[in-house]
């Protein structure tokens, strides 16, 4: 069964979408009909991804955003539903990786920074889209947690902190939206060939190559596909659910 225009009339707004993940997740969108919001902390960053919105067929709107400050998350929000008329999709994505060290040796400010973007992030951005959600009277939160928000990484005690919490501020919204028509769920990527990763390992890809049991890092496009099936009807009665999609990597 085609789902070409399952999106059609649908506005999406997605955080971290100058890259990896976020940007094939807002190409999907669009894809599928949907004007997309684009978010990430500069609008240079933003240009190849807007033009691949536009090529795959959706009207796009570019914010410069960092997550962490609530101001500017409150006005990228008003300006999507002032440009779009309103707010279906929410795909809080944007994410740093840790300085990797064991705990004792997590300066303070790092710990800081990584719990900023990475969970005060998410729950600043869920707090404005939801309250737009529960005023429109309806919508779709994804949060991107990680195949490290349900074990213990070595060396990442900060980003494997910020990535549990999220899981459990999924399943708390959840609760609390469930009869708004509201759904809010969280994916769990493993080890994507994106330009984090690429950071993470030094280049050597190899490394997180290795921890797959299917023996491939996975694409960006495939947890695009995943975000989308939890956006879309398909995913209807699913929320305060916790997906993976990480070749087996958290088992």
């Amino acid at each position: 069964m085609s789902h070409a225009h399952r999106f059609n009339g649908k506005v999406a707004f997605v955080t971290g979408a100058a890259s990896g993940i976020g940007r094939a997740t807002a190409i999907a969108f669009a894809a599928e009909g949907a004007r997309v919001a684009i978010l990430d902390r500069s609008e240079a960053a933003l240009r190849d991804t807007a033009e691949a919105v536009r090529t795959a067929g959706g009207e796009v709107l570019a914010i410069a955003c960092d997550v962490s400050k609530p101001e500017l998350v409150e006005a990228a929000v008003a300006r999507t539903v002032e440009r779009f008329g309103r707010l279906d999709i929410a795909f809080n994505n944007a994410g740093v990786e840790n300085k990797v060290a064991p705990v004792a040796e997590i300066g303070l400010d790092e710990w800081d920074r990584i719990l900023d973007i990475n969970l005060r992030g998410t729950f600043v951005c869920m707090k404005h889209e939801l309250a737009q959600m529960v005023r429109q009277g309806g919508g779709v939160v994804v949060n991107t947690s990680s195949g490290a928000g349900v074990r213990g990484v070595a060396g990442g005690a900060a980003y494997a902190a910020s990535k549990h919490a999220i899981i459990g501020l999924t399943k708390s919204a959840a609760l609390d939206y469930a009869r708004s028509n509201i759904r809010v769920n969280a994916i769990l990527p493993g080890n994507i060939e994106t330009p984090m990763m690429d950071r993470f390992t030094g280049g050597d890809l190899q490394k997180a190559i290795d921890l797959e049991p299917v023996g491939r890092l996975g694409r960006p496009e495939e947890i695009a596909d995943a975000v989308l099936w939890m956006s879309a009807d398909l995913g209807a009665f699913v929320t305060g659910a916790s997906i993976s999609v990480d070749g087996g990597w958290s088992l």
